[in-house]
């Protein structure tokens, strides 16, 4: 189970695909990619939207569920998904949470 991250490039932001193919800011929303079709699927995708100038450096993250919510494998990923680990009152870990379950 993977997930394709990259960031937005006029603002840094970290972003993932969704299931609709748009770029969104929560990892609860990201698309589950099972299996190298989706994967290259994903990547055309993420080809495109560098092109377009959208977002730069995509690449895939190993993605587990905890407890029904997607959580990446790596402490890297979720530091990246959740926001700076020294003030819990900014970044992403600030927002309202839900669920991809």
């Amino acid at each position: 189970m993977k997930a394709l991250t990259a960031n937005r490039l006029i603002d840094g932001e970290v972003v993932w695909l969704d299931r609709a193919s748009a770029w969104v800011e929560t990892l609860a929303e990201a698309q589950v990619l099972e299996g190298a079709a989706a994967e290259a699927e994903a990547f055309e995708l993420a080809a495109a939207a560098v092109a377009g100038r959208l977002i730069v450096d995509p690449y895939l993250i190993d993605m587990e569920r905890v407890e029904g919510a997607l959580q990446p494998v790596r402490l890297r990923e979720r530091i990246r998904a959740s926001g700076p680990t020294m003030r819990p009152d900014l970044g992403k870990q600030a927002r309202p949470r839900s669920s991809a379950a």
